[in-house]
């Protein structure tokens, strides 16, 4: 977590960043006039966005409550994490099993300046954090076998990145290269926007990041299932985020008046 360049220089204001964007969705606090505007303006093409964003992180609740309590996974690569909003995994995990072991990966500095409450771990457990790009997959799984243990099953969580890595930025090629590192009985949560509900307002939203300089990839339950080739899918399979375990929500309104835009899924490597 060492980095000697001033923090407000490293953090650039002039354009959005999708983790900043997000924690605005999230009625959070941490995020910048430039990412304000164009989380209002998503709002306005999706009236039901901060609905979604909220969705997409209860799914993640429910993904790592069902990897802790059914799957027995005690380990957790978390790649794009974002800006901390509690509970956030590590406390989702570690309060079923204490002795879990979680990393957070992001390459936002403001996630940086808060990974203090990101390494509040339970004393039997670790919570980490390293700031690192997605595309450096080398970078960050030579420093995750300082934290995980690659001999025992690890959980990637992608939840709400993918859409962000455009195919020809080697999107399909960066989980398959993460995967194949993970030893056998480890497994792959990811969450991902799509265009198949309602394709012309999705457009515009992909658009109006396109303007800003960021890359928004809506892609169909096809394209988002083959993130998951050659593993073994967790019923019920690819679905409407909302569709995933709703059993296992604490409370959160999973349904709302419009289709929540995004697909979920969890997949275990067999071999």
């Amino acid at each position: 977590m060492t980095d000697t360049e001033p923090f407000q220089q490293r953090i650039d204001t002039s354009r959005p960043h999708p983790a900043r964007v997000y924690d605005w969705l999230l009625g959070g606090k941490d995020n910048y006039p430039v990412d304000e505007e164009l989380g209002r303006q998503m709002t306005v093409l999706e009236p039901h966005a901060k609905h979604s964003a909220l969705n997409n992180r209860w799914f993640m609740h429910r993904a790592t409550r069902w990897l802790t309590q059914e799957a027995g996974i005690r380990q957790f690569l978390d790649i794009g994490a974002g800006i901390p909003t509690e509970p956030n995994l590590h406390q989702i995990a570690q309060s079923t099993a204490p002795d879990a072991r979680i990393l957070y990966v992001d390459n936002d500095p403001i996630v940086l300046a808060h990974a203090a409450a990101l390494l509040r771990s339970t004393p039997e457990g670790v919570t980490e954090y390293i700031q690192a790009d997605a595309h450096e997959t080398r970078k960050i799984l030579d420093q995750a076998a300082a934290v995980l243990d690659f001999d025992r099953p690890i959980a990637l969580s992608l939840v709400a990145l993918l859409h962000f890595i455009a195919d020809e930025d080697g999107a399909y090629e960066l989980v398959g290269s993460l995967v194949e590192a993970l030893p056998a009985g480890s497994c792959l949560a990811l969450s991902m926007i799509t265009r198949d509900f309602d394709p012309e307002n999705m457009e515009r939203a992909v658009q109006s990041y396109a303007a800003r300089g960021v890359t928004l990839v809506a892609r169909s339950h096809a394209e988002v299932t083959r993130f998951f080739g050659g593993l073994e899918l967790v019923d019920p399979g690819v679905v409407a985020l909302p569709d995933w375990h709703p059993e296992l929500a604490r409370g959160e309104r999973l349904k709302g008046d419009a289709p929540v835009p995004l697909y979920a899924g969890v997949a275990f490597k067999t071999t």
